[in-house]
C-alpha cells in the first residue's frame, strides 16, 4: 500500500511544477499518442530519455517513479505467461519440460511492458507536479469547447479531481483498517483460500462504509458553501499561457511528429 503513489502531489520548486496545467495535460496526451507508434527499441529509447529528462527537471526521485511502477509487475508477469501459452510464432528460444517458448511471445510482452512503463511514468509526472485544483482548472478549460455539444466540462473536471484527491485518502484508510484487524488476529497473508476471502471481505466492508461517509461529508460541505453544478462560477485563480508552456507543447509535438515519420515514412 505504501508504494501506491497515483494522484499524489509532491510540492517541489521546479520548472515542471511552474508550468501551466493545460500545457502539461496537452503535452502528456501528445506523448501518449507517440507511445503507440511502432517505433521499435530506438524510438522507445528516445521516448524514455525524454521522459527521464522531464523527471529530473521535476526533481522527482527515481524511487518515487519505481513505486508507481511496482503495482503493475504482477500484470506484466500474467501477460507474459498468457502470451507464452497462446503465441506460437517466431523462433523457438528455449524449451522447458517439452514446452517451447517462442520469440514473438517474449518480444510482444516486452513491447507492451515498455509502453505501460512509459505511460505510467508520464502520468505520474503530471499528477506529482500539478496540484489537484490546478489539474481541475486545466481539464475544465480544455473541455470548454465541448460545452457547445452539451458536455459538462466543469462537472467532469470536478469528478476527476475528487477521484485523484481521494485515492491517497482511501489507501491510508485501508492501511488503518488492516492494522486494526491485524491487532485483532486477522491475517491477510496466511491461511486457506477461504480464510483469505473472508479476511478480504472484512476489509472491503468497512472501507466502503468509510468511502461513502467521506463522500457524504464532502457533498454536505460543498452544499453548505453554495456549490451548484451547472451554474456560472468565477475564479480566484486564472490560468495564463506563457512562453515556457508554448515551448513544452512545441517540443512534445516535434518529438511525436519525428517518431511518426520514423515509424510510418522512413
Amino acid at each position: 500500500m505504501n508504494s501506491f503513489v497515483l494522484g499524489k502531489y509532491i510540492p517541489l520548486d521546479s520548472v515542471i511544477h511552474r508550468l501551466d496545467p493545460r500545457a502539461k495535460i496537452m503535452a502528456m496526451l501528445i506523448i501518449l499518442i507517440s507511445i503507440f507508434f511502432p517505433v521499435g527499441w530506438i524510438g522507445y529509447g528516445v521516448l524514455a530519455i525524454c521522459i527521464l529528462t522531464v523527471v529530473f527537471l521535476a526533481k522527482l526521485k527515481l524511487d518515487f517513479i519505481w513505486k508507481a511502477l511496482k503495482p503493475m509487475l504482477f500484470m506484466l508477469v500474467f501477460l507474459l505467461v498468457l502470451n507464452v501459452l497462446v503465441l506460437k510464432t517466431g523462433t523457438v528460444l528455449f524449451t522447458i519440460f517439452g514446452f517451447s517458448v517462442y520469440s514473438d511471445a517474449v518480444f510482444q510482452t516486452l513491447f507492451i511492458a515498455v509502453r505501460l512503463v512509459l505511460m505510467i511514468m508520464i502520468t505520474t509526472v503530471l499528477t506529482a507536479t500539478t496540484k489537484p485544483l490546478d489539474l481541475t482548472l486545466g481539464i475544465e478549460d480544455l473541455l470548454k469547447p465541448f460545452e457547445k455539444i452539451g458536455v459538462p466540462s466543469h462537472e467532469i473536471a470536478m469528478l476527476i479531481s475528487i477521484a485523484l484527491r481521494f485515492i491517497p485518502d482511501l489507501i491510508e484508510e485501508t492501511q488503518k483498517i488492516m492494522r486494526a484487524q491485524a491487532s485483532r488476529g486477522v491475517d491477510l497473508k496466511e491461511g486457506t483460500m477461504k480464510e483469505k476471502i473472508v479476511a478480504i471481505l472484512s476489509l472491503i466492508v468497512p472501507l466502503f462504509v468509510s468511502a461513502f461517509q467521506r463522500a457524504e461529508d464532502l457533498a454536505n460541505a460543498m452544499e453548505s458553501r453554495g456549490y451548484a453544478p451547472g451554474q456560472q462560477r468565477t475564479r480566484y485563480k486564472v490560468l495564463k499561457i506563457k512562453g515556457k508552456d508554448i515551448t513544452l507543447l512545441v517540443l512534445s509535438s516535434m518529438i511525436t511528429v519525428g517518431l511518426f515519420v520514423y515509424a510510418f515514412i522512413l
